[in-house]
């Protein structure tokens, strides 16, 4: 894993939003990763959200939705290989170097494998449709096979996340300019296509607009990915991937904390 950051891939990062690390795992590594999803995906059927009270939340291959990825979460609480990866602290540091914060929590993480002549997906943002609210949330984006212009590779608006809000924030719908609705003045703004090789990396901040072309092979483009926000963020009131019976049991403005739902990665006071 290739987590040694230089001082302008940081501070690009910040500025634009995103990054990509090129060859960010080795060929074993990505092997075993490969493996492991797999064998997670295998493991929860037909859930698409694992832990205990998510049962009911099941894939419908008719909707558009569907046609856009095959979509499993949190996988990490299915398989221990997945589980090590996105919980290894060394990742973690890394990952608060980027987002400039002292400590980082696992939100969630997912397999998006978008099938053969899938959907594109539409232009939105992470951080307005989760339980909490911050503008230095992370995400790791690991092709698990080349992602391409051809098979779906996401795109960014470099430096949308310095003008996001936590309100207008896109949707997942066959209109996939929506978000341009919201944000007209985005328009101006060039999209940069996150082309990948298997086992390179881009990261992405939660406010940064982003979306992902339709798959026009007769392959699946395969990734896995995983969210991360700053430890000591609160919650919002927004369900999102949380069960019903969790979102019942906090109030807003209550820590996520929960290491059995949000567990702590890596924080510069237990260095």
């Amino acid at each position: 894993m290739k987590t040694e950051l230089a001082p302008a891939q940081i501070e690009n990062y910040q500025k634009e939003g995103w990054l990509i690390v090129d060859d960010f795992l080795a060929p074993d590594e990505l092997h075993a990763l490969n493996a492991a999803v797999d064998t997670g995906v295998e493991t929860m059927g037909g859930n698409k959200v694992s832990g205990e009270h998510n049962e009911s939340i099941k894939d419908d291959s008719q909707t558009y939705y569907n046609r856009v990825f095959l979509q499993r979460v949190n996988l990490w609480r299915v398989n221990d290989d997945i589980k090590n990866f996105f919980l290894n602290p060394t990742l973690g540091e890394m990952l608060c170097q980027l987002a400039d914060i002292n400590g980082i929590r696992v939100w969630h993480d997912q397999t998006l494998q978008k099938p053969a002549w899938g959907n594109p997906t539409s232009w939105h943002m992470d951080v307005p449709n989760w339980s909490f609210h911050s503008p230095n949330a992370i995400s790791i984006w690991i092709a698990l096979n080349d992602a391409t212009v051809q098979n779906g590779c996401m795109y960014f608006l470099p430096g949308s996340h310095q003008q996001a809000d936590y309100e207008r924030k896109g949707g997942f719908s066959p209109d996939i300019g929506a978000l341009f609705d919201q944000y007209p003045e985005f328009r101006e703004i060039e999209p940069v296509p996150a082309a990948m090789k298997a086992g390179s990396a881009g990261f992405h901040n939660g406010l940064m607009a982003h979306a992902a072309g339709p798959n026009m092979t007769p392959y699946a483009r395969r990734a896995m990915t995983c969210a991360y926000m700053p430890d000591g963020a609160t919650f919002n009131g927004i369900q999102n991937i949380l069960s019903k019976e969790h979102c019942e049991s906090m109030k807003i403005g209550d820590l996520h904390n929960d290491d059995e739902q949000t567990p702590l990665v890596w924080s510069q006071n237990s260095r």
